[in-house]
Order: C-alpha cells, then sequence, then structure tokens
C-alpha cells in the first residue's frame, strides 16, 4: 500500500471514478438513488484540478483505492484552519482500515502545511462516517451547513479535531 500526492500523469477519470463509486455506495439511502445513478466517473476531474486543493492518493498493489483532497479552509470563519475536503474509497475497500491510514496521512499534511487545527464536514445522516471520524478524535462543532442535494434537503455537519502539536509554519 502506497499514499502519495497526486502528479501531474496520473489518470484523473480514474481518482474521479473512486468519487463515483464511493458516492454511489456510501450515500445509498441518504442521496436520492436518481441523483446518485446521474453522477458520471468524469464528475470531479476539474476539482482535481484545483490548484488551491491538494490530492493524496492510496494505492493497492498497483491499483487507485482512494483519495483525499484537503488544504487551506474554504471558509472565512475558520481562515487559520487546514480542511479536509474529502476522503473516499472504492466500495471494496471501505471498513477495512486503509480509511484511518489515509485520515492520518492528510492529516499529517496539514501538520506540515502549518494547521494545528483541521475541519470537515460530514452528512448528518452518514452515522458511519461520523463514527470514524469521532474514533479518530474529530468533534462536532455545533455548526451545520445546509444543502440541497438531488432534490432533497440535507445538513452537514461540521466536525473538528485540535492538535496539541505546536506548527512553526515554513520551518
Amino acid at each position: 500500500m502506497e499514499i502519495r500526492h497526486m502528479e501531474q500523469n496520473d489518470d484523473k477519470y480514474a481518482i474521479s471514478r473512486i468519487y463515483e463509486e464511493s458516492w454511489k455506495s456510501a450515500y445509498a439511502g441518504i442521496i436520492p438513488q436518481s441523483y446518485l445513478e446521474s453522477i458520471s466517473g468524469d464528475n470531479w476531474i476539474d476539482k482535481l484540478d484545483n490548484a488551491e486543493r491538494n490530492t493524496l492518493i492510496m494505492i493497492e498493489d498497483g491499483k487507485m483505492i482512494g483519495t483525499s483532497s484537503y488544504g487551506r479552509s474554504r471558509f472565512a470563519d475558520y481562515e487559520d484552519y487546514g480542511e479536509i475536503i474529502s476522503i473516499y474509497f472504492l466500495p471494496q475497500y471501505m471498513g477495512k482500515g486503509y480509511g484511518k491510514k489515509l485520515l492520518e496521512a492528510v492529516m499529517r499534511e496539514l501538520f506540515i502545511l502549518g494547521y494545528a487545527d483541521i475541519f470537515l464536514w460530514v452528512l448528518e445522516e452518514n452515522q458511519r462516517a461520523r463514527r470514524f471520524y469521532e474514533k479518530a478524535g474529530f468533534v462536532f462543532s455545533g455548526n451545520y451547513l445546509d444543502t440541497n442535494i438531488g432534490g432533497k434537503e440535507l445538513r452537514e455537519m461540521q466536525y473538528c479535531y485540535h492538535s496539541n502539536i505546536i506548527v512553526n509554519a515554513g520551518e
């Protein structure tokens, strides 16, 4: 198993397919099925080229199986925080310990970038993801985002991780 930064010559369609397959599996019963079925494999390619985001990929036996995007907070109220924008896996690799390894890697990357505090958003109905982040030390902040996906009103919960690491950016 290898975790590394996405490189320019990596197959962005394969990475985008990880998002697609993960959404269709993890959000079944949460997001309307008609919306999930409408997602195409190239849906996330343009987001992978966003210069404000960093992307890690996880590779097992030569196959990309997971990905995580992260960077400086996209929210003004949390400008001193690092943000984990996404962590997704091919469904057959979920629940096997890979997520913990990728989460640890992305948190390490954010610490290297100088962030002692990290946050992310989780759909309120996604109990599995909430338990995963809580087990990793993330705590619900009390903040919500209301969103509409596929015609369904959903709520995202903000989870924060506050490190005891003293970070000196640029050293």
